[in-house]
């Protein structure tokens, strides 16, 4: 009896080995950014670097686990983690630790995450049954709204405390959106009224702090970002080393481990601010090199979504390629002084547990999604 043929299914091996470049080069980065302050704080230099790699190794091999599941199964999760998502932000807002000021991170002992980053996959997965649910009807304006519904509380809360994150899972739903959506002007306006915004911060941000809509220190960061200078030993400390080391590095850097800003002189170089000890030591050819990996990598995540088996995998996908697209835009916009400072990490290369692992269980999903294109009939 003949065998029956089976088609053959894709594995996208290249964006895997994409994020196991990018996470081993994060690794190398958190040494260097980091072994001068490690070393005088827990007289260990590798302290931070070995935690992340530990974190790291574990997600990789989740992410292994999750690419092998069917992501059809991650629709039955959907409604209960979008719902879990609103408890663990209240729990936190109400018990969460402070750090610097803000409760960020739920935690039992000497362990603890930020649950934010749970509320970027549950609201990927929850809009991709949603938009998927609404078939053609989603360019409606009523099903806009009810995107817009399920969006905005939640990242109100985060933004309450997490204001970059809000940021973030806004811009999610808003690639969703747009990539669902036959009609396009209304999101090339909403572009263009984000410009604007930017253009008139100062008065504006003036204008909300006056009515109680934004904060104090929220005001000072819009003040910085305008004049760093005039700050420099308060708010616009941070950004002017980190402009420093970007300045310094040159064309081709002065060397992996050679940076002077890491010593000390750019707080916490290995979270928010690792891609300018990358341009110190790396220079502009470096920078422009980690950048065109990411290139690749949302390349990658646009050839998986084009030719997803269903409406549901592709939406998938552009959800983490947003989530993913997004960080790395205002990450590097920050380091530069081109958007205020909000406190955001650079995907798989800044130091981060919780973002790390919760980033790998993304790429699992999308794996998954790609591990279902046929290809062959």
């Amino acid at each position: 009896m003949a065998k029956k043929h089976r088609p053959k299914h894709f594995y996208d091996y290249s964006l895997l080995f994409c994020v196991i470049f990018l996470t081993a080069f994060g690794l190398v980065m958190i040494y260097s950014a980091s072994s001068y302050t490690a070393q005088l704080r827990y007289g260990d230099a590798s302290y931070f670097m070995m935690r992340q790699l530990k974190i790291a190794a574990g997600g990789l091999i989740l992410a292994v686990v999750v690419s092998k599941i069917d992501y059809h199964h991650y629709a039955k999760f959907a409604v209960f983690s979008y719902i879990l998502s609103y408890i663990l932000m209240i729990a936190v807002s109400l018990v969460g630790r402070r750090v610097n000021g803000k409760r960020r991170w739920l935690g039992v002992g000497s362990l603890s995450f930020q649950p934010t980053e749970f509320v970027k996959i549950a609201l990927i997965v929850l809009l991709a049954v949603v938009i998927t649910a609404m078939g053609r009807k989603i360019n409606s304006w009523r099903c806009v709204g009810v995107i817009a519904a399920l969006t905005l509380p939640i990242a109100a809360i985060v933004a309450a405390n997490n204001l970059s994150s809000g940021i973030i899972i806004v811009g999610i739903a808003f690639v969703m959106l747009f990539v669902a959506c036959r009609k396009t002007a209304p999101f090339f306006a909403c572009a263009l009224a984000a410009v604007g915004v930017t253009v008139i911060a100062g008065p504006l941000a003036t204008f909300l702090e006056k009515i109680n809509l934004l904060h104090g220190y929220q005001l000072n960061r819009i003040y910085v970002w305008q004049n760093p200078e005039a700050y420099s030993q308060e708010g616009g400390y941070q950004v002017l080393q980190g402009l420093y080391a970007i300045g310094s590095g040159g064309l081709f850097g002065k060397g992996l481990g050679e940076s002077i800003q890491k010593m000390g002189f750019v707080p916490e170089a290995q979270n928010d601010m690792i891609f300018s000890i990358i341009c110190e030591e790396l220079g502009l050819f470096g920078a422009v090199s980690v950048i065109l990996i990411f290139l690749f990598m949302i390349y990658r995540f646009m050839l998986i979504a084009s030719n997803a088996p269903d409406l549901y995998g592709a939406m998938l996908v552009v959800g983490v390629m947003g989530h993913i697209a997004i960080q790395v835009i205002l990450n590097i916009a920050v380091v530069t002084n081109t958007i205020p400072n909000t406190g955001i990490t650079l995907p798989f290369i800044s130091y981060g547990g919780t973002s790390v692992l919760f980033l790998m269980i993304e790429m699992g999903m999308v794996l998954s999604v790609s591990n279902k294109i046929k290809l062959e009939k």
